[in-house]
């Protein structure tokens, strides 16, 4: 099944340099941007379109798909094995890097009057 774009989950971007980006947003579709999965527990009808008034802003089109997409699960495989090997590190990465601290703010009393304790 191709991609559905008419799909609530289906996101694109376009960047500057021309790439677009095509994706699941519940990383349902592992071989996008080219396929959905067939029977997608998922799938829900978009109910609004921004697409209504179309300019110069069109999605461009889906690139052809490779000849291998569909002939196995290997790319699905290698994408999660991918998503495990970030996985496994982000809890590590978190702890090193230290999260900023928010400044002590302090009431519109203690600003009037800084020498009270």
């Amino acid at each position: 099944m191709p991609m559905r774009s008419d799909c609530k989950h289906f996101q694109t971007r376009s960047y500057p340099s021309g790439d677009t980006v095509r994706k699941c947003a519940l990383d349902l579709a592992p071989e996008a941007p080219w396929r959905c999965p067939e029977t997608c527990e998922s799938y829900e009808r978009r109910l609004a379109d921004v697409n209504w008034r179309h300019g110069t802003l069109i999605t461009p089109p889906t690139p052809e798909e490779p000849e291998s997409v569909g002939e196995d699960d290997s790319v699905a495989k290698l994408l999660d094995e991918a998503e495990n090997i970030v996985n496994s590190v982000a809890d590590q990465v978190k702890e090193e890097i230290p999260l900023p601290s928010k400044p002590k703010r302090k009431g519109i009393f203690r600003r009037l009057w800084p020498f009270r304790s």
